[in-house]
């Protein structure tokens, strides 16, 4: 066949540019966090390893138009990555830097006969929930040391200055570094506790990213995605982890209702008024097989639990009605052993559902002195809510509008708005009936 005049002739060079480029952005994607784990545990220096790893790929996007794509990239980086580290530590010429440097030296020697890149992901994992770390910063340090987020853009999911987290990080790397944190997986009685500190770390990412309903903001979307790859890694390296799988059973379950979580306008639908039709199944059914394998272990805490709940909601696509009884019950479990404000609110909408409004607003009223709560949006829609099915119309208006002001998504807004004005419609209508 014969080429148009018309048709453009493709630059080889260009072509093998995107190439190279695509590789690299390929390698970025899937091996971050892998390649920086194994970069920083021998050293114990997340900010080197980082730099260094930049610098790789950036002689990459050089190195790899003109001489190929290498059969390995990712051990490629690391090699060039590994030097670069190599030599900071021969230009500080310290006696603990000799030591180091003989490591990698060392390393890369290995290397040469075993390309197999070992995964130190998990370890750097718990390297960056260690206790002598800020908890606040453990999310936001995993997020990018694993997955390679810009501090601005950690920065706005979590509602933070880019400045201030960007100084936060780089404080919570200098700690690691110097106070000698172990990039290791505990054992025996040390893993509970620690393993706690990395998935709370893991499950605070996915909520960030959780609170964008309509997955559009564009630096909130990745977070929920990339916690589950978080997970997934942890459940894949302690698969006899029931904490582990309870989380990654939870975050399935939740993720599977995205697309419900809007109409075709955008709107806010919020979980009983979903469409069961639009809840991903097949996420839904690997949520289900991760819980009943975390079941089949010893010991069930928070995440099971909270898993075990969203399993009775998911329960709708069988049954046509989520089994409120169980939610009720496990909700009472949860309750007990957490004694959090916000599983009271989730607890009293279930016994609502299951002994009637009045009955949830007695458990709700245990809690309204709760400071905690003065401010929490979705405590005064349950309380709204519960309000009007109760038939106290003029209190359930109050509450409708703290709720409407203490919200930030303007399309919740207009549900609450919408939900406000249906209540006190009824009412114009009961009472123009009775004339």
């Amino acid at each position: 066949m014969t080429r148009s005049c018309a048709e453009p002739i493709a630059d080889p060079e260009a072509r093998t540019a995107a190439e190279a480029a695509r590789a690299a952005e390929a390698v970025a994607r899937s091996g971050y966090g892998k390649l920086v784990a194994i970069l920083s545990a021998r050293h114990r220096d997340v900010a080197a390893a980082e730099d260094a790893l930049a610098e790789a790929f950036a002689l990459a996007l050089e190195d790899w138009p003109t001489k190929g794509v290498p059969q390995s990239p990712e051990a490629w980086l690391l090699t060039v990555a590994r030097r670069r580290i190599i030599d900071g530590i021969r230009r500080e010429r310290t006696a603990a830097g000799a030591v180091d440097h003989l490591k990698l030296v060392g390393e890369e020697l290995a290397a040469r006969e075993a390309p197999e890149i070992p995964d130190e992901r998990l370890a750097l994992m718990f390297a960056c929930a260690h206790p002598a770390l800020d908890p606040g910063i453990r999310a936001p340090l995993i997020l990018q040391t694993l997955l390679g987020f810009d501090a601005a853009a950690i920065a706005s999911a979590f509602l933070t200055a880019p400045a201030t987290m960007g100084q936060r990080l780089v404080r919570a790397k200098r700690k690691i570094r110097d106070a000698g944190i172990p990039f290791e997986v505990p054992t025996g009685a040390e893993l509970a506790p620690r393993l706690g500190a990395v998935l709370d770390a893991i499950y605070a990412a996915f909520a960030e990213g959780w609170l964008d309903p309509g997955g559009t903001d564009a630096r909130s979307r990745p977070l929920a995605d990339e916690a589950i790859g978080l997970g997934r890694v942890v459940v894949a390296l302690l698969p006899e982890e029931p904490e582990a799988l309870g989380l990654l059973s939870l975050m399935l379950h939740a993720e599977a209702r995205r697309a419900a979580r809007r109409d075709i306008d955008g709107g806010f639908v919020p979980l009983a008024a979903q469409d069961p039709r639009r809840w991903d199944a097949a996420r839904i059914d690997e949520a289900e097989a991760l819980l009943r394998r975390a079941s089949q272990l010893p010991g069930a805490g928070r995440f099971q639990l909270e898993a075990a709940i969203q399993s009775a909601h998911a329960a709708r696509r069988v049954h046509g009605r989520a089994d409120w009884p169980a939610i009720c019950a496990l909700y009472e479990v949860l309750l007990a052993s957490t004694g959090s404000p916000v599983v009271a609110v989730n607890r009293a909408v279930a016994l609502a559902e299951v002994e009637g409004a009045r009955a949830g607003l007695e458990a709700l009223a245990m809690w309204d002195a709760d400071p905690r709560l003065a401010d929490y949006q979705p405590y005064w829609a349950a309380r709204a809510e519960l309000l009007a099915r109760a038939g106290e119309v003029e209190a359930a208006q109050e509450a409708y509008g703290r709720a409407m002001g203490l919200e930030s998504d303007p399309s919740v807004r207009r549900h609450l708005d919408r939900r406000r004005a249906a209540v006190a419609a009824a009412e114009a209508g009961d009472h123009h009936a009775e004339r």
